[in-house]
């Protein structure tokens, strides 16, 4: 399959900006495994990475990460 380079860049970006929020809070692949599994989210180190390495995850994943980091706010332009 062929990502068009737009694309391919907004899901670096999106994997960026999940990371540089993860090291803003001090949070690990496993602390943030254990905060979504508060809100219902079943995630594992390897799927997170996955995601991230791909930059493919859903809306949901992506909201509920911010959620968890405390981001009530998140501005496109960070992104």
């Amino acid at each position: 399959m062929v990502i068009n380079p737009a694309e391919q860049d907004l899901r670096t970006r999106a994997s960026r900006f999940i990371k540089a929020e993860m090291k803003r809070e001090g949070v690990t692949y496993d602390q943030l495994i254990e905060k979504l599994a508060k809100i219902g989210l079943k995630e594992t180190k390897p799927s997170i990475a996955n995601m991230l390495a791909r930059g493919t995850f859903p809306a949901t994943f992506f909201i509920s990460v911010m959620r968890v980091l405390g981001r009530d706010n998140v501005n496109l332009k960070d992104i």
